[in-house]
């Protein structure tokens, strides 16, 4: 696109920004009219089935039973329930499932703000081929992400992906014609498009007044042709004859042919048709969702899924000279975790060590093998160092992108931070993924000693040094642990405490500086093991007080409402609270900056997203990226997780540094979704904090109040950025560029009256090259720039980058930030499915069933990615009970052939198999033994197993041939 193009591009985004109420496809989040779907509900209803199915065949192939049964009322505690291994513990929590769900659907909805004005993202304008484009690359870019365990960048793509599919259906007049199944060339680029109406061939006749049910001509319908609505709001012009998508916003539609075939909504012009597309979307998506499933496998669909009740272990470590005894207690630490979990449903669901030092950090190691974990971490070792500070945060840094959200990130150290200029950037991280990250610093302000080449040093860190690690900490929800070498091993208990399944925070604050207080928290019934922390001055003393009045002071160590452990700045309280449900409080006595934590164990939580209003007609929310602005409203989603009987009753923003309360006006979205709206949130760093009503047990008359508190803190700015890029997904070897406008704001709208400058500065987790403005001119209260990022050319298919771009005003006493995660995505050439052709089968199986387990059937296929494919890269058996075998051939065309090789016995008499290429196409393979009336003798297939035979060798050993059924789908 050229300069012009490109200005006209933003100049058309912008407007398309000051008219918020712009939606043309089903609506993205929320409907107010409550009957119609949206873009949330077909997303939401698509991954729960097909997780559901995938759950039920591991059930099916292990023998174990499955009784769910799979619909649209479906809900993620009921799939989770039902796909965990241990369906019968009561904590069971669905925070990481649910968090990847919403993920997948906010991503969904931002397609109608990214690229409201593209054709080929909401298949208008008869744009089919640039449609399936869009959805074929971002299915192999998704398969690419799979294949490298980026699970959060294919999620995100994935959502895109799902909303330029289902707006064919609601767009095109597929319904229309009759079609109660999906359009399966939408997601098969090497099938034909067929029966497009020609851009010359007129579709649609004026609608009669608002009437637009049968605006559709007659011939498009006989001929079964298939077209889609016009849509500009900006011209009236169209092609003769064309249909329009119809709607407020959509000029086209005041022209002739008048009105619309859209059906995003029950009051969109095929309004009536409305819940028909919505299910066939459903079903596309599903569709969808099993192509991606039958590429990646059915353990790496369900990770994609984010279906896990266990979080990431994630170490980020010091690896310099003095660091020997940390890494030794990570090491213990980690091995007890494993060895303990291993086997069961709370076994991690991944691992993740990042190394750091000066002058390097990383790389990073992530993996589901615990073993490997094992074996990296013990092949650690302390070395080097000399100058003190390491870069720690660049360590950092590579967790936060790689980790899921919401994980636990463990630091070890005993040195400041060289690279204390990520600060910003790692708390815009920590925000943006709301995960905890804790330090355990070890010898603050202990002299210790580091062998340089010929020299020996000896150095505190300093307090200005461990505060940058406890802002991080207190940003996070975290804690900033300081012990001594010796006591560490008593500190990381806190590493198995949050390695426990199903941990809730009741209630967290940080006081600095330090002040005489008391605070309350409410324990419910569905909590167990609660243990309170609490880091300080040694001096601290606090009184520990239960809902039944019983109290316990900080000088004794073990008493009637718990035991306590001290290491260093932490005292652990292990509380024995399992029935004393109710009220309790905890007095604090200093002076001195310290924290309180308290935790348990409870199925019942939330996940919670900042979202911006789109007024309007069709009024919806769209996912917040970077801070809410001082002195303006703020809208939160919260989902509540864990229970269908739940009542929110209040949600409120909490600064203790205030104390600052400020109140948010509830209203429920169904489903456990509650809006949440605050009015003039001041300036201040906030938690979240919730509380409600649980009616589920049947053994208490009134319902069980509880209250739950979000770990990151949401901190309020002045600086309003934009940050948006048309691509989710960016070339090896290629620069994509991304417009950044940020202005400065008072009371949550732009002052004009603001000059001066801002600082631009971007930031990547893979050093790949990136430019930023730098220092940009504010005219008007708001400055524009152009932030780049180049991928180099061997970057891999399937890699993502998280980009962070950061605007500081002149005093650097205000930040805020936008985030962007891309995946490096190759162009794929290879659009065949692999093929498959019958060699031939051995054996007709007996028609009596009685008979079946003596005797054996065998089956041989072909299977080639052609000439000029990537190759096949697996070949899975998806049906039967029998043994398969592979061997490599090569064709007479010089292709690489994979022959199969399969024996079953005859009481499993179907195969079916599912053949995948090096760039994630998908070919299944169907053979099914003939059933005999006169039994067959028993016989082998000589060497049709043999892994180094030939095509030819194999044919002549049959012993008997017969006739399969192949079906090539």
């Amino acid at each position: 696109m050229d300069g012009r193009r490109t200005l006209r591009a933003r100049l058309l985004l912008a407007v398309v920004f000051c008219l918020p109420g712009l939606i043309q496809s089903f609506q993205p989040l929320f409907v107010f009219d409550g009957n119609s779907n949206t873009h949330r509900d077909i997303t939401r209803m698509a991954i729960l089935r097909k997780t559901a199915e995938v759950c039920r065949d591991i059930a099916e192939s292990e023998g174990r039973e499955f009784t769910l049964t799979i619909d649209n009322s479906l809900s993620a505690d009921k799939v989770q329930k039902a796909c965990s291994s241990d369906s019968s513990s009561s904590l069971l929590s669905t925070v990481i499932f649910q968090t990847s769900i919403a993920t997948m659907y906010f991503s969904n909805a931002i397609v109608d703000v990214v690229f409201a004005l593209s054709e080929e993202h909401h298949f208008d304008d008869e744009t089919f081929e640039g449609g399936r484009d869009i959805i074929t690359s971002g299915v192999s870019a998704v398969k690419a992400s799979v294949k490298r365990e980026n699970f959060l960048a294919g999620r995100w793509t994935l959502g895109g992906v799902c909303h330029t599919l289902q707006d064919f259906y609601s767009h095109s007049n597929w319904v229309e014609l009759n079609n109660k199944d999906p359009y399966s060339a939408l997601i098969k680029p090497d099938e034909p498009l067929e029966n497009l109406a020609g851009l010359t061939t007129p579709t649609c006749r004026n609608c009669t007044g608002d009437n637009c049910a049968d605006n559709l001509l007659p011939d498009l319908l006989q001929q079964g042709l298939i077209t889609s609505g016009y849509f500009n709001m900006f011209s009236r012009a169209k092609p003769a004859g064309k249909c329009s998508h119809g709607g407020f916003f959509d000029r086209t539609s005041r022209r002739d042919p008048v009105g619309g075939i859209s059906k995003d909504d029950v009051g969109a012009s095929h309004g009536s048709l409305h819940h028909q597309a919505a299910n066939v979307a459903v079903n596309a998506t599903i569709e969808l969702l099993e192509d991606i499933r039958a590429a990646v496998g059915n353990i790496n669909f369900l990770r994609l899924m984010g279906l896990s009740q266990s979080s990431v272990l994630c170490f980020v470590i010091d690896t310099t000279g003095s660091m020997s005894d940390d890494i030794a207690e990570a090491k213990r630490v980690s091995f007890e975790i494993i060895d303990r979990k291993r086997g069961t449903s709370q076994e991690p669901s991944a691992y993740i060590l990042v190394p750091f030092n000066d002058p390097g950090f990383g790389p990073l190691m992530m993996t589901t093998d615990a073993d490997m974990f094992k074996e990296s971490i013990s092949k650690l070792s302390a070395s080097g160092g000399g100058d003190i500070p390491e870069l720690c945060l660049s360590g950092l840094q590579l967790a936060l992108t790689a980790a899921p959200p919401s994980s636990e990130i463990f630091v070890f150290t005993d040195a400041p931070a060289k690279d204390a200029d990520l600060k910003s950037t790692i708390t815009a991280l920590i925000e943006s993924s709301k995960s905890v990250v804790t330090f355990m610093l070890t010898d603050v302000l202990a002299s210790r000693r580091r062998r340089g080449l010929h020299s020996l040093f000896s150095r505190a860190m300093s307090q200005a040094d461990a505060q940058l690690y406890r802002d991080l900490a207190q940003a996070s929800g975290g804690q900033a642990i300081e012990v001594t070498k010796a006591d560490l091993s008593a500190a990381t208990s806190v590493i198995v405490d949050s390695s426990a399944s199903a941990v809730v925070t009741l209630f967290q604050v940080v006081m600095n500086p330090g002040r005489n207080e008391n605070f309350t928290f409410t324990v419910d019934g569905s909590l167990k093991n609660l243990t309170a922390y609490i880091t300080g001055d040694p001096s601290l003393s606090f009184t520990l007080t239960s809902s039944t009045g019983v109290s316990q002071s900080s000088s004794e160590s073990s008493g009637s409402l718990g035991s306590m452990t001290t290491a260093g700045n932490l005292r652990r309280l292990s509380l024995n609270a399992d029935n004393q449900t109710g009220s309790w409080s905890i007095n604090v006595n200093s002076d001195k900056p310290y924290s309180v934590k308290v935790t348990g164990q409870s199925s019942v939580s939330f996940i919670f997203n900042l979202v911006d209003s789109h007024e309007g007609r069709h009024g919806d929310f769209s996912l917040k990226e970077g801070r809410p602005l001082s002195g303006g409203n703020a809208s939160i989603l919260i989902t509540v997780t864990g229970s269908d009987t739940v009542n929110v009753t209040e949600v409120t923003l909490f600064d203790s540094s205030g104390p600052t309360v400020v109140n948010g006006s509830l209203q429920s979205m169904g489903s456990g979704n509650f809006l949440v709206t605050f009015t003039e949130v001041p300036a201040g760093n906030f938690v979240l904090l919730l509380k409600g009503e649980d009616s589920s047990s049947t053994s208490r008359s009134t319902p069980s109040v509880f209250q739950r508190q979000a770990s990151t803190q949401i901190k309020t700015s002045g600086i309003s950025i934009s940050a948006q890029t048309n691509t989710t997904s960016v070339e090896p070897g290629t620069t994509v560029s991304i417009p950044v406008t940020v202005a400065a704001t008072a009371n949550g709208v732009v002052n004009d009256s603001v000059t001066g400058t801002f600082t631009v500065q971007a930031n990547n987790d893979r050093s790949y090259d990136s430019t930023s403005p730098g220092s940009v001119s504010i005219e008007a209260g708001k400055a524009n720039g152009t932030v780049t990022l180049t991928v180099p050319a061997n970057a891999a298919s399937g890699t993502d980058v998280t980009l962070t771009i950061e605007a500081r005003n002149e005093a650097a006493t205000d930040v805020n930030y936008a985030v962007l995660r891309l995946s490096v995505a190759a162009k794929v050439t290879d659009v065949t499915r692999p093929a498959c052709h019958e060699v031939s089968t051995s054996t007709v199986c007996p028609s009596s069933s009685s008979l079946c387990a003596s005797f054996q059937w065998n089956f041989i296929a072909n299977i080639s990615d052609g000439i000029n494919g990537t190759g096949i890269e697996s070949v899975t058996l998806r049906q039967g009970n029998g043994t398969l075998n592979t061997s490599t051939a090569v064709g007479a065309g010089g292709e690489n052939i994979t022959v199969v090789h399969y024996s079953a016995s005859c009481c499993s008499q179907t195969v079916e198999l599912t053949a995948v290429d090096k760039v994630g196409n998908v070919g299944t393979c169907v053979g099914q033994a003939r059933q005999s009336t006169t039994p067959a003798p028993v016989t082998t297939a000589g060497n049709t197993t043999s892994a180094g035979g030939s095509i030819c060798s194999v044919q002549h050993t049959l012993w008997l041939s017969v006739v399969v059924s192949v079906l090539w789908r």
